[in-house]
């Protein structure tokens, strides 16, 4: 996994891993290491939704630094 791979290209090959786990047609060791190559896909996505999220929440708070739930549309005219 490169460090510049974005979010949805990890999401896909990680679909894909999925894909392969489930058909059953790999060895134990190949199997074993498509779950690696997975669970790091899946760290690295969880680390960039978390990111996305403070950085949304830093963009949502008011002057004071409180948090305020808005519609989504809201000022979109």
């Amino acid at each position: 996994m490169t460090t510049k791979q974005t979010f949805e290209k990890a999401m896909g090959q990680l679909e894909d891993i999925v894909r392969e786990l489930e058909s059953g047609d790999l060895t134990l060791e190949n199997a074993m290491k498509k779950f690696e190559e997975g669970m790091k896909l899946s760290k690295y996505c969880s680390r960039l939704l978390d990111e996305t999220e403070k950085k949304i929440t830093l963009l949502m708070a008011d002057e004071d630094g409180n948090i305020q739930e808005k519609p989504l549309d809201e000022g979109s005219d």
